[in-house]
């Protein structure tokens, strides 16, 4: 690999420089943003193989182009890696991130105009469950369920009554911003007395349940699980479809050839090794860590005036309410912390009054620092410079200050993959 860091440094310095730019800012910055991480090493390798040049339309045994021998082999690998560590009867591997996983899912079991019931945008839900401003959103009818602020607790009645009245062909669950754990029992339950489907975008927390320190979906009967590979599970960027054996076709259908043409070969290898690595008791001890460590951060924060929202968190996620604990909009606050090489994200709130690009909170979450090999000690330090930074928002002097401590913790934990 340096041998081609050498090439690409003599040919596009341009290129390399910004490669080698992101390199230094990872090393010497905590990465807090909760659907980020730091990937394996190998998977950087899998990522650069020889497989980035094959294309290989269809499925291992019935592809459309030759010379699949290898390609059929390392698919089947992620395939068979991802039944036995989320315990399901079938995966798809070939989706290219979490937005086409996700339609596939809708597409392939839906009729468009058919009714979804997922969780609201502000409350934690994805873009792709149905925002308005999303094309599925008008593709598809969405009706919406929120959620207790206060505690981030769900009012079953209140669901079961929506889908009573609606009707949902599907019940979707899961989140992009919620910090807590979901009754899966509830959901399937009420889809059951409307004869709906059960879906649950595991993207975020995946690698949690593959550590089992949360829930499975599968553990209690539902029938489509989605994920993407990278966020907690430390792959690289792609997706997957996980179903029961009696929704295999219709969702390969629809993958391929129905919304994709050839799958990113490149990225199956590296989600195989992915899958692979979760599968070793050291992952186990890895997502028991994130949770120690996701709790660690809520309560220093909690402890230094911060407002989280559902008072804490039963995840790798936690979301601050800037407006209320330090008079600062997320965006400003995001970029704040920044300048102190602690990387954020603005985000809304429930039912927030403020625009989506300067709402009233950041999101931040713990796989990427615990990849590092950071505990609770060093969480507590985090939040100290957290609330320090954002308290005094016109001190740059202070900032400069924390921006040399954040590198000297930084230096005490590398980069995996980064020399």
């Amino acid at each position: 690999m340096s041998a081609y860091r050498d090439l690409l440094q003599q040919t596009d310095p341009e290129v390399f420089n910004t490669i080698s730019g992101e390199e230094k800012r990872q090393s010497e910055g905590i990465e807090l943003i909760p659907s980020e991480n730091y990937t394996y090493p190998e998977v950087l390798c899998a990522l650069g193989s020889v497989f980035t040049n094959k294309y290989s339309e269809g499925y291992p045994g019935r592809r459309y182009y030759g010379g699949q021998e290898f390609t059929d082999q390392v698919e089947e690998l992620a395939r068979q890696r991802a039944c036995e560590l989320f315990g399901c009867e079938h995966a798809n591997v070939q989706p290219l991130s979490g937005s086409p996983m996700n339609q596939a899912v809708y597409l392939g079991l839906l009729e468009p105009g058919d009714t979804i019931l997922a969780m609201d945008l502000s409350h934690g839900g994805h873009l792709t469950h149905g925002a308005p401003v999303s094309h599925m959103g008008g593709l598809f009818n969405f009706v919406r369920y929120k959620t207790n602020p206060a505690d981030g607790s769900i009012d079953f009645d209140k669901v079961r009554d929506m889908a009573l009245k609606n009707k949902p062909k599907l019940v979707l669950c899961g989140y992009t911003s919620y910090p807590r754990d979901l009754d899966y029992a509830a959901f399937k339950a009420i889809a059951d007395e409307v004869g709906a489907y059960t879906m649950t975008d595991a993207s975020h927390y995946a690698g949690l349940v593959a550590g089992k320190v949360m829930r499975n979906p599968f553990d209690f009967g539902f029938d489509v699980v989605t994920t993407t590979s990278h966020k907690s599970l430390r792959g690289p960027r792609g997706g997957m479809v996980l179903c029961s054996k009696e929704l295999a076709s219709k969702i390969d259908k629809s993958v391929f050839p129905g919304l994709q043409g050839g799958p990113h070969m490149n990225a199956i290898a590296g989600i195989a090794i992915t899958l692979g690595k979760a599968l070793q008791p050291e992952f186990r001890d890895y997502a028991v860590q994130v949770l120690a460590n996701a709790k660690a951060l809520g309560k220093a924060l909690m402890d230094r005036g911060g407002d989280l929202i559902t008072g804490g968190t039963d995840n790798h996620m936690l979301v601050l309410e800037t407006r209320k604990s330090f008079g600062l909009d997320g965006r400003t606050a995001e970029e704040l912390l920044d300048t102190v090489g602690l990387t954020t994200n603005k985000q809304i709130i429930p039912d927030d009054p403020n625009p989506p690009l300067r709402p009233s909170g950041i999101r931040m979450g713990t796989p990427a620092a615990t990849t590092r090999g950071m505990k609770e000690e060093d969480m507590v330090m985090l939040a100290k410079w957290m609330t320090e930074t954002l308290k005094n928002p016109d001190d740059t002097t202070k900032h400069e200050s924390i921006r040399r401590d954040v590198v000297a913790l930084c230096s005490s934990f590398p980069v995996p993959g980064i020399s």
